[in-house]
């Protein structure tokens, strides 16, 4: 029987098992009162991702939970930032300027 790779071992398992791979770390956003509304693809499996950063920290989960009914997708509130399903840039951007925002759309 030939030798090939390792699959699985009494001592530690399964060792097809490998960490996931890190997600790319995020793009800084200074502090400037401008809420910037990016698109995002990486570390998604090819999944496109619609991320709101420079909210106030106090109003993300009010402001998620809109945006997610306006937009008709999924989404939620991760490390200070808003993500929703999909492509929905225009839409949010839109939404955030009529609620009174700054907003600059960012990213590819």
């Amino acid at each position: 029987m030939p030798e090939g790779p390792l699959v699985y071992s009494t001592d530690g398992g399964d060792e097809r098992r490998r960490p996931a791979a890190p997600l790319p770390e995020p793009p800084t956003v200074p502090n400037d009162g401008v809420v910037r509304v990016f698109r995002e693809k990486s570390g998604r499996r090819g999944k496109t991702v619609t991320v709101v950063r420079g909210l106030p920290p106090g109003r993300l989960a009010k402001t998620a939970s809109d945006l997610k009914r306006h937009c008709g997708s999924g989404g939620s509130v991760k490390a200070g930032a808003v993500e929703l399903q999909g492509d929905h840039r225009d839409k949010a951007a839109a939404r955030l300027r009529a609620q009174g925002y700054d907003v600059k759309l960012a990213g590819g």
